[in-house]
């Protein structure tokens, strides 16, 4: 069991790496995030993981939206979405900026909410707890 969740991190690990990518270049704040993440799931001495990290190849949109599909083929259950929605939208809202090709990753991510597949529109309510739980953190780091 933990082997399979270990796998699964892994997986939802690669596809926040592809987000930061997702603009063209990691922020300092999405690298921070990155390495928490990567701490707190006990990836770091994981190869594939050590080579993301190390940000020598970029991760082309391609990639991470195709990751982003099969991770969601293979672990489709509704916590599975809500887990990943809420790493990639604490990612994308990390550095008080959102890029359109951020914006664009989120709008995708939520087209495959498991509870309404006709309706492409997502949980709004969601992404704007995420938004300022972030936007909390980061002005509490700017004034502490």
């Amino acid at each position: 069991m933990a082997i399979a969740k270990n796998r699964k991190n892994q997986k939802l690990f690669q596809i926040l790496v592809g987000a930061a990518w997702i603009d063209g270049v990691i922020q300092p704040q999405e690298r921070t995030y990155l390495q928490r993440i990567a701490q707190e799931w006990q990836l770091n001495e994981e190869p594939e993981i050590k080579i993301f990290l190390s940000e020598l190849k970029a991760v082309q949109p391609t990639e991470c939206y195709l990751w982003l599909e099969e991770y969601l083929e293979n672990y489709p259950g509704i916590e599975d979405y809500y887990e990943l929605l809420e790493k990639v939208g604490g990612l994308i809202y990390c550095d008080e900026y959102v890029d359109i090709r951020e914006t664009r990753l989120l709008e995708k991510l939520q087209s495959f909410d498991p509870r309404n597949k006709t309706n492409m529109s997502g949980p709004p309510w969601f992404l704007r707890k995420i938004r300022k739980f972030y936007q909390k953190v980061v002005q509490e780091k700017i004034y502490s």
